[in-house]
């Protein structure tokens, strides 16, 4: 991002002075030197209101490889991810070596040095490298995330009188022979069959009598197979390898873990996913019967200013409701906003277009996702916009059209509704009637954007920002 797009993003979301502004900026220079001599990714992050930081400069090493496929300069680091950045601003000193996500979601080391101004922290300078989990965070090796081959060859170097090496693998291994006997297991497979309640020492004993796997139909796999199976061996569920190996005394080799606690979180992510899917399908029948009765009010009224009044009210209970039935069919509880906009197109339409008016609605740019509350709020405001279009901007037997354009952005996106009607004064206090007021509040409430309204004889421009809530990068 350009140093002024940065500057203005940190006016918007922190309490830093302009001079402390400009010092961080100028400090940027310095980064590119830094990230090539400690070959490694090198931010400068401010501090926010509300506790995460802003990125506002980044530098990317020359010679090794970047942790990074995007810039990230101008979008979140959050507390929960990034906690040594957390705890230099809280504390004020340096944090070293601690582990970090980025917004990538990838996994880094960071050590986080204070920037000051006086007495006062106004910004860190962050070192991240790369790390491999595998290797830096746990000593072991893992052989059950490999392919057929890569296991096999690995095996394949293994004897028992290997037993150091063994016990660097993470997982459960026996050796068998051509016989079928256990001649080899290493201390994880001994725990791991006495967890399954064998209490008799597996080394010497038939694979058959102590095999914990079978395959789909029931029999047992040939010795020479390569076979992988999620068997249920009491209240566990253990993955199960079969490795042939290209070996003159060693047969095969089998590969086990405990995966119960990956899959009790499987199912609890499920379970969570149908009540966030049940939760949206209730609120969305309880906004349907709101909007239900609010059309026999509108029904049994004389009055035509009720009438409209509870129209609206009707129309914007339906555009959240139509929101909420996207999400109750969602896994996760975020939608794609595209789909919300679709649905305030026909909703509108409906209601909004008589017969003798042919007005056309467009949407135009970006897809993608965005969480329930900014649904929610982006749906609100959107059907305010095109409500006001389509029952003020044209006249009668008048052709019109409104377009709806959506750009993505890395921290906050934004979403264009221009018409080409006949316009109105934006500073006309009259104009009570467009609920310029509810567009306002959303905005800076609920999306903590900002809106911009232009509007002359030749139609109307209404443009408003709204804050990225899924952290993801721009593709």
């Amino acid at each position: 991002m350009e140093k002024e797009e940065i500057r203005a993003l940190c006016r918007q979301y922190t309490d830093l002075t302009d001079e402390e502004i400009t010092e961080l900026l100028n400090m940027s220079s310095l980064l590119q030197p830094m990230a090539d001599i400690e070959e490694a990714d090198m931010f400068i992050d401010c501090p926010m209101i509300g506790g995460d930081a802003l990125v506002i400069a980044e530098a990317k090493p020359t010679k090794v490889p970047s942790s990074y496929k995007t810039a990230v300069a101008g979008m979140f680091a959050k507390q929960e991810n990034e906690p040594a950045v957390a705890r230099t601003f809280r504390l004020g000193i340096g944090t070293r070596q601690m582990k970090a996500t980025t917004q990538e979601n990838g996994v880094t080391i960071q050590t986080v040095e204070p920037i000051r101004r006086g007495e006062r922290v106004i910004g860190v300078l962050i070192r991240e490298k790369r790390t491999n989990e595998d290797i830096q965070l746990n000593e072991k090796f893992h052989l059950s995330g490999k392919g057929y081959e890569a296991i096999a060859s690995s095996l394949s170097r293994i004897s028992p009188e290997n037993n150091w090496l063994t016990e660097c693998i993470d997982e459960a291994l026996l050796l068998v022979n051509r016989k079928g006997v256990i001649v080899f297991s290493n201390s994880l497979a001994r725990k791991l069959y006495q967890k399954v309640g064998y209490v008799e020492d597996i080394i010497g004993q038939p694979y058959a009598n102590v095999q914990l796997e079978m395959t789909g139909d029931g029999s047992k796999p040939a010795d020479r197979d390569y076979s992988y199976e999620e068997a249920a061996v009491g209240n566990r569920v253990l993955s199960i390898k079969r490795v042939p190996l290209d070996s003159e005394d060693i047969s095969f080799a089998v590969l086990m873990r405990d995966i119960t606690k990956q899959k009790e979180q499987e199912k609890e992510l499920v379970l969570k996913s149908v009540a966030i899917r049940e939760m949206h399908h209730r609120i969305k029948n309880s906004l349907q019967t709101v909007a239900s009765l609010l059309r026999i009010q509108i029904r049994r009224s004389d009055s035509p200013e009720v009438r409209e009044v509870l129209s609206e009210s009707m129309t914007r209970i339906l555009s959240i409701a139509n929101t909420h039935q996207l999400l109750a069919h969602e896994v996760a509880d975020d939608v794609m906003l595209g789909e919300v906009l679709k649905n305030l197109r026909e909703t509108a339409l409906r209601a909004y277009i008589p017969q003798n008016y042919t007005v056309s609605i467009t949407i135009e740019g970006d897809d993608f996702k965005v969480d329930s509350d900014t649904a929610t709020s982006v749906a609100l405001v959107v059907n305010e916009l095109l409500q006001n279009a389509l029952k003020y901007a044209f006249h009668e037997g008048d052709d019109g059209h409104v377009r709806i354009l959506v750009t993505r952005g890395a921290l906050y996106s934004q979403i264009i509704v221009e018409d080409d009607g006949e316009g109105f004064r934006a500073d006309d206090p009259d104009s009570a009637h467009l609920g310029i007021s509810i567009v306002r509040t959303m905005v800076k409430d609920k999306l903590q954007g900002d809106i911009d309204i232009r509007s002359d004889s030749r139609g109307t421009r209404i443009r408003f920002h709204f804050l990225n809530r899924l952290m993801k990068p721009v593709e």
